[in-house]
C-alpha cells in the first residue's frame, strides 16, 4: 500500500504540472490537439509511460480533446507515483504542442 499524499502536498505539485487539477481522489488534465491522429499519438505514447509505471491513467478520448485522471485505485487517492505519471504525460503533451499536426490523407 502507498503512502496517500495530503492536500498540501497535491497543491504544492500542482503548481508545476501546467494545466493538470484535482485534489486528494485524483489528478486530471483536459488537452485538445490539432488532430484526431495527433491525439491518438498522445495516447501512445502515455500508454508506453504507463506499461513503464505500471501504472494507468484512465483516458476518455472525445475526437481531438484528451482527458486524462490519474488515482492510486488501490489505495484511494494519490500517490507519489500519480504525480509521476502526471509530470511524464505532461511532457508528452508539451512536446505535442510544439511540434505541427499531422497532415491528414485528402
Amino acid at each position: 500500500m502507498a503512502l496517500l499524499l495530503t492536500g498540501v502536498e497535491i497543491d504544492a505539485a500542482l503548481s508545476d504540472l501546467g494545466e493538470w487539477t484535482g485534489g486528494p481522489a485524483g489528478l486530471s488534465r483536459v488537452a485538445e490537439l490539432g488532430t484526431f491522429p495527433q491525439a491518438i499519438g498522445v495516447v501512445d505514447r502515455v500508454a508506453v509511460v504507463a506499461e513503464e509505471l505500471d501504472h494507468h491513467p484512465d483516458i476518455d478520448i472525445r475526437w481531438r480533446r484528451l482527458t486524462f485522471f490519474c488515482t492510486t485505485h488501490s489505495d484511494g487517492g494519490v500517490t507519489a507515483l500519480d504525480l509521476e505519471l502526471a509530470s511524464r504525460i505532461e511532457a508528452i503533451l508539451r512536446e505535442a504542442f510544439t511540434k505541427p499536426a499531422p497532415r491528414t490523407v485528402q
